[in-house]
């Protein structure tokens, strides 16, 4: 079997200019974890997923550094103002934009599980030879295809 029986052909994508409030208003709305984003053309720029945007958004804990006679102090900021501080900064600044894995419509779905679980990833974009974003297959899309397959042959 291939990926693209699998796969989810009408991708949600952000834009590398969208901010962290914009995906995080895509995320709820559309009820979906993660995002590849992508340029005017469809082509791959980095992924994103709600663990990002939460460690991103995680507030920044009270240090004390010392350097011989300098010492620095940075306070302790809380969520709130973490959030403020945040919410317009675009999205690609805390996307995943390097090492992205892909799969392709025609590789195996056996590929596509190894890395998901290999990696422990919860969506994969699917790429065509451009690098153009084709579709996402995600663990659960393979989940309800195996399911289904199986409640079949019952």
């Amino acid at each position: 079997m291939k990926v693209k029986e699998f796969m989810i052909e009408d991708v949600i994508i952000a834009h590398p200019n969208d901010s962290i409030k914009a995906v995080m208003t895509i995320f709820v709305e559309r009820k979906v974890g993660g995002l590849p984003i992508c340029d005017d053309d469809g082509y791959l720029l980095g992924m994103v997923s709600d663990g990002d945007i939460l460690r991103s958004i995680k507030p920044i804990e009270r240090r004390i550094y010392d350097f011989v006679f300098y010492m620095d102090y940075l306070g302790e900021e809380n969520l709130q103002s973490r959030l403020s501080d945040l919410s317009e900064k675009e999205i690609i600044k805390i996307a995943k934009t390097k090492g992205i894995i892909t799969v392709s419509p025609e590789d195996e779905i056996e590929h596509a599980v190894t890395l998901l679980s290999k990696h422990h990833f919860k969506k994969l974009p699917v790429v065509d030879q451009k690098n153009r974003v084709v579709g996402v297959i995600s663990r659960g899309d393979v989940i309800r295809k195996i399911q289904r397959s199986l409640l079949k042959e019952m």
